[in-house]
């Protein structure tokens, strides 16, 4: 999907609203198209700040009491699809969605998926962050994550104590987002939800379902693997000690090739690359080498193909 070099620029934004119809607009625009309401609308009160970087946004919202629903009219406008992880910091917050409820607790995460029909109900004041982002930007497939909307998933034990202490410090240095190292924390929080979801799944248990841990280790070793232009749906194959009709069997049940996923997997690494600070001195050719891609200018048109914009342009702009 296309990426525009202007989409989610990092900036540090706060928006104070007193009006329901004004917040409305506020989160609309920060996020997806929704419909708010409250009970108490003279009284209602908001505090919004946000900061964007990489397709990543992250929002630190406070607010009075209220109901957020996503519905299908809402859906049916938009044209991407995104997650929205939710981390509550004060007071609790019901979201539903796919047929489940989650109460959320302070230290609490819960995902949601923007293509869904959802709602958000507060009873009393809050302070939530919200972290949204395309899909894709998940290795995780989408149906598999679709396992765990409206699911609680608590901060004060197992992974959740290791990833909520991060994703709470972002939320309170925002600013850190619009550095030149925004980037990198921002896809830090996502590998680390990431691994929280692979865990809630039970995708590295001994005991999780054969055919979705083997493509879990199937995605795993192509990540690992990205760089070795030997890569190929036959070496993937073998080291897995299956037939490549098999693998190719496994990636098509999932609407996907597996040249394809290498493409994908490979493009975004080096989109990361580009925009990091640490490469901004390495020609666009050495980022491409990199991670696999020995021809250059085959590189440069399958950036464009996926981004629409050359890769050159999009180092520019970011």
């Amino acid at each position: 999907m296309p990426v525009s070099a202007t989409l989610f620029p990092a900036t540090v934004a706060t928006t104070v609203t007193r009006e329901i119809s004004d917040f409305r607009a506020a989160v609309s625009d920060s996020f997806v198209p929704l419909q708010v309401s409250s009970s108490h609308p003279d009284h209602f009160r908001s505090l919004m700040r946000a900061a964007s970087v990489d397709e990543v946004h992250v929002t630190d919202l406070r607010a009075t009491p209220h109901v957020v629903e996503r519905t299908p009219e809402l859906i049916s406008r938009g044209d991407r699809d995104f997650f929205k992880v939710s981390l509550m910091l004060s007071g609790t917050g019901l979201l539903v969605q796919d047929g489940r409820e989650a109460v959320l607790n302070p230290g609490d995460l819960a995902v949601y998926d923007t293509s869904r029909p959802y709602s958000l109900v507060f009873d009393d004041d809050f302070r939530t962050m919200i972290v949204m982002f395309p899909r894709h930007l998940l290795t995780l497939p989408p149906d598999l994550v679709g396992e765990l909307t409206a699911v609680r998933i608590a901060g004060d034990e197992g992974l959740g104590a290791v990833v909520v202490p991060y994703l709470s410090q972002l939320a309170v240095n925002l600013d850190q987002l619009a550095g030149s190292t925004g980037a990198r924390l921002a896809h830090s929080a996502l590998d680390l939800v990431t691994t929280v979801f692979t865990r809630e799944l039970g995708l590295d248990e001994a005991g999780a379902d054969p055919h979705r841990a083997l493509m879990q280790r199937i995605r795993a070793h192509i990540d690992r693997n990205l760089a070795s232009t030997d890569l190929s749906p036959a070496s993937i194959a073998a080291a897995h000690f299956i037939s490549t009709r098999h693998l190719h069997g496994l990636f098509q049940e999932q609407g996907a090739t597996v040249s394809t996923w290498i493409r994908t997997r490979r493009l975004e690494q080096c989109r990361r690359d580009l925009i990091d600070p640490v490469y901004a001195d390495r020609p666009v050719a050495a980022v491409a080498a990199r991670w696999g891609f020995v021809d250059a200018a085959h590189f440069s048109r399958a950036f464009k193909a996926a981004y629409d914009i050359s890769p050159s342009e999009y180092r520019a702009a970011h």
